[in-house]
């Protein structure tokens, strides 16, 4: 059985679109990531499924059951981290956990047990006293997972769970969510980090409420049109203004100080480049075939995309 599923589900906001006819599911215990720029859809796509919000059109299923229908069952199903998970800063970290199992309507009996599982596995044991607005930042987004897992969810939504986040923070994030999987926890997580999308069992690419593609990480990276040049060059900035002039914007992007240009003819683009650079006095130390990541991908298929719609 899936644990969530949705039927062209869709979102209106005063004649803007913001979830377009979204079809998906996600197994039971897989960690399925929604992957997309600001304003992609995201937030709204996790807050029809969750049942906060009502579609415009559509139907969607979390755990069997309706997201409209039977939305207050839903909410005891599952765990929501909005992007301002509401911790109060002036409890400490064990008065906000308590807050949440009162919400929730933990039993006494059992949370006890439940709360120390949650501090140890999130590292939070030696901060129980200290008041959340205290915190680091890695260290409440911890604290607000713990309190979305106080009354053990099916199912696990994260909305940008790590925006914002230092990269070690993130890595611990990631660790404690790859422990829930053992308790057989479904996570849907959103992020704007395609680094983390591979972390992902399966991953949807969605732009402008529009679901591009879902597949495993490995699966989408086949959808790559054509090979990725890593140019490492002198100003890389200015390299990738000169390239574009050349081979299209759609096919030159700059990731952190290199330049990518994607081409269907590597060799000769290779001698191109190093031709054009070397006209414009830039000095290239070298060029080379990359394995595309997963923004590459993202950018790739969004190109053929908008390519696609522009000749209908």
């Amino acid at each position: 059985m899936n644990a969530i599923q949705t039927e062209k589900l869709s979102k209106v906001f005063d004649g803007v679109t913001a979830v377009d006819q979204l079809t998906l599911s996600v197994a039971e215990g897989e960690i399925f990531g929604l992957v997309g720029p600001d304003g992609a859809g995201k937030t709204t796509t996790m807050r029809l499924l969750t049942g906060i919000m009502d579609p415009t059109a559509g139907e969607g299923w979390v755990c069997g059951l309706h997201t409209v229908r039977e939305a207050e069952a839903i909410k005891e199903k599952i765990g929501y981290m909005s992007q301002r998970f509401g911790l109060y800063p002036d409890l400490t970290v064990m008065e906000n956990i308590e807050f949440y199992a009162d919400i929730y309507g933990v039993a006494r009996k059992d949370r006890a047990s439940s709360i120390d599982r949650l501090l140890a596995f999130s590292n939070l044991t030696p901060f129980k006293k200290r008041q959340a607005g205290n915190l680091s930042g890695g260290m409440k987004q911890k604290l607000g997972l713990a309190c979305a897992l106080i009354h053990q969810p099916k199912v696990l939504f994260l909305d940008e769970p790590t925006n914002g986040v230092d990269p070690v923070s993130r890595r611990d994030f990631w660790r404690i969510l790859y422990q829930l999987l053992q308790e057989k926890v479904t996570i849907f997580v959103s992020t704007s980090y395609l680094d983390e999308a591979e972390r992902c069992h399966r991953v949807g690419l969605i732009h402008k409420g529009k679901l591009l593609a879902v597949g495993t990480p490995d699966e989408l990276k086949h959808l790559m049109r054509g090979t990725i040049l890593e140019v490492c060059a002198a100003i890389p900035r200015h390299a990738k203004v000169v390239l574009r002039k050349v081979f299209g914007t759609n096919s030159v992007s700059l990731f952190g100080d290199k330049v990518h240009v994607v081409t269907t003819t590597p060799e000769k683009t290779a001698r191109d480049i190093e031709f054009i650079l070397a006209q414009e006095k830039l000095e290239v130390t070298g060029v080379r075939v990359l394995e595309p990541a997963l923004e590459d991908v993202f950018v790739s298929v969004l190109g053929a995309k908008e390519e696609d719609n522009a000749h209908e």
